[in-house]
C-alpha cells in the first residue's frame, strides 16, 4: 500500500469538482478508502488513506510529485522587497555617465550632486542612486538629489567608501530601507532620501551660501589672471567660416527644458533664420527639433553620427597642453574639426566665440545661470561662467525672455493681400450699387485731369 502525502489537497481538489488542478478525474478514480475499521466508529476523517496499486499508483505518485515541485516553484518565485537591479560602481561620476542604462543601480561617490549629473541619470533611466557621500553635504543648497527624486529615482546616500570593495560592476543588487544587498547577504547600509527630508536639509544648506560665495569670488579673481588674454583680447579664440557677423545667434545647450523653449522660438527662428549653435548634446537636440545646426561646439563623443555627418562646422573644446577629446572619432568619421584650446565649459566657450565673431545677438536655450545654478557647477565652471557672462552681457538673452517678448513680425506679403482684398470689397460694393456710374464718371474726370496735368508739365 503505498500513502500519498498529499491526501488532504487531493480530496479538496474531487470534492470541488477542479479535474485540471493537478489531477485528472480518471486518476481520482483508482482512489478508494481501505482500512475504515482502523478508524474510531463513527469518525470517517481519522486514519483515512489512500490506496492504489499498479497503474494507478504510479500515476499517482507523479501527480503528488508534480505537487511538491509547484510548492516549490511558489517558494523561489516569492519576491524580495526593494528595489533590484545590475550595479554600475566607479568612484568617478563622469566615468559612469556614458555607460549606465535603463534599470540600472549606479553606485558612485559625489559630494553634493549637482543639476548635470542628475539630469544625465534621469535621461539614462537608472532605478536607484547610491552614493557614498551625502548628497547634500550642506555647503549650498545643490540642486541633483531634488531632480533625481522627481523622476522616481531611489537615492541612499552615506553608505561609505567600503561599498566599493564589497560590490562588484555588473552585480545584481537589491535596495530596500537604506541597505544594499547582494543576494541575501547585507553589504552596506546609508539613508534613503524623500522629498520632504531633502526638502529639510537644501533649508539649512542655505546658511553656507556665505562661505560658498567667498570662494567663488576667489576662484573668479583665480581664474581672471590665467585666462586674462582670452577675456580681454580673445587671444586663442579660433576662426571659424560660419558666417556670425551681425546676425542673430541662438546657442542651444542639452537640458530637459530645451525641447520645450525650441518649440517656444519657432516663430523666432522662422522670423530670423538666427546662426543654430549646438553645444555637445545640444546639437542632437536640435536635430530632434527638425533643425540642423550651422555650428557644432563640444566633444564628438558625446554628438550622434548623423549630427555630425550634417555638414555642421565643428569646433572641439581642448585642454590647455592641445588635447583634444573626441577628435580621433570625428578623424574616424572622416570629418574634419577645429581646436578650441582653453579652460572653461564648453557653454562658456561657445558664448566667447560667438562674441568674438561679431554676434548681433546671442539667445541661449537649455542654459540657466541663477545664483543656486552657478554654484551647483563647482569651482572652475562657476568661475568661468561668472565672467563671461559678463563680457557678452550686452548681447546674451535667454529664451524664456525673448518667448516672452517677442512678437512675430508682419511680413509684407501679407500687407499686400490684406490692401488688396480691402480693394477688391470696395470695387465690389460700388459695382453693385446704385451710385457706380456716378464714382465711375468722377474717376474718368480725375484720370483726364491728371493727364492734362502732366501734358503741361511738358508743354
Amino acid at each position: 500500500m503505498i500513502v500519498v502525502d498529499a491526501w488532504t489537497a487531493l480530496s479538496a481538489t474531487m470534492r470541488s469538482g477542479h479535474a485540471g488542478d493537478g489531477f485528472t478525474r480518471q486518476q481520482m478514480r483508482v482512489l478508494h478508502l481501505v482500512d475504515s475499521k482502523d478508524a474510531a466508529p463513527g469518525d470517517r476523517s481519522v486514519g483515512m488513506k489512500p490506496r492504489v496499486t499498479g497503474r494507478a499508483s504510479r500515476t499517482c505518485a507523479v501527480s503528488a510529485a508534480t505537487i511538491g515541485h509547484m510548492k516549490l516553484l511558489s517558494r523561489q518565485s516569492h519576491a524580495l522587497p526593494g528595489v533590484t537591479g545590475v550595479a554600475r560602481v566607479s568612484r568617478r561620476t563622469d566615468a559612469l555617465l556614458g555607460r549606465v542604462g535603463h534599470g540600472d543601480i549606479v553606485i558612485f561617490d559625489q559630494i553634493d550632486i549637482d543639476r548635470a549629473t542628475a539630469d544625465s541619470l534621469v535621461k539614462s533611466g537608472v532605478t536607484a542612486v547610491v552614493n557614498a557621500s551625502p548628497s547634500v553635504s550642506g555647503r549650498y543648497p545643490n540642486l541633483g538629489p531634488e531632480i533625481l527624486l522627481a523622476g522616481d529615482i531611489t537615492l541612499i546616500d552615506g553608505v561609505g567608501d567600503t561599498i566599493f570593495g564589497k560590490i562588484k560592476d555588473g552585480a545584481k543588487v537589491r535596495l530596500h530601507d537604506g541597505v544594499i544587498f547582494v543576494g541575501e547577504q547585507e553589504i552596506a547600509e546609508g539613508i534613503e532620501q524623500t522629498t520632504e527630508s531633502i526638502a529639510d536639509q537644501l533649508i539649512e544648506a542655505k546658511a553656507g551660501m556665505s562661505a560658498q560665495l567667498e570662494a567663488f569670488a576667489a576662484n573668479a579673481i583665480e581664474y581672471m589672471k590665467r585666462e586674462r588674454t582670452l577675456l580681454l583680447d580673445g587671444v586663442g579664440i579660433p576662426e571659424i567660416t560660419t558666417k556670425v557677423a551681425g546676425r542673430h545667434v541662438l546657442v542651444v545647450a542639452a537640458s530637459p527644458d530645451t525641447a520645450k523653449e525650441l518649440k517656444s522660438l519657432r516663430k523666432y527662428i522662422s522670423d530670423y533664420a538666427p546662426v543654430l549653435i549646438g553645444v555637445d548634446a545640444g546639437a542632437d537636440a536640435l536635430r530632434a527639433a527638425g533643425y540642423k545646426a550651422n555650428l557644432i561646439v563640444g566633444n564628438p563623443d558625446q554628438i550622434g553620427t548623423g549630427t555630425l555627418r550634417s555638414g555642421a562646422e565643428v569646433v572641439i573644446p581642448a585642454d590647455v597642453d592641445g588635447h583634444a577629446p573626441g577628435l580621433e572619432r570625428l578623424q574616424d568619421l572622416g570629418l574634419g574639426a577645429v581646436t578650441f584650446p582653453a579652460s572653461g565649459t564648453t557653454e562658456d566657450l561657445t558664448l566667447l566665440l560667438a562674441d568674438a565673431r561679431e554676434a548681433a545677438l546671442i539667445v541661449t536655450v537649455g542654459m540657466h545661470t541663477t545664483l543656486t545654478e552657478l554654484l551647483d557647477r563647482g569651482r572652475g565652471s562657476a568661475a568661468s561662467t561668472f565672467l563671461i557672462r559678463m563680457r557678452v552681457a550686452n548681447k546674451i538673452v535667454e529664451a524664456s525672455a525673448v518667448a516672452k517678448l517677442y512678437r512675430a513680425r508682419i511680413s509684407w506679403w501679407v500687407v499686400m493681400l490684406l490692401v488688396i482684398a480691402a480693394l477688391g470689397a470696395i470695387v465690389a460694393a460700388l459695382l453693385v450699387s446704385d451710385v457706380s456710374g456716378t464714382y465711375a464718371d468722377l474717376a474718368r474726370q480725375w484720370w483726364h485731369d491728371a493727364i492734362t496735368w502732366i501734358r503741361g508739365l511738358f508743354s
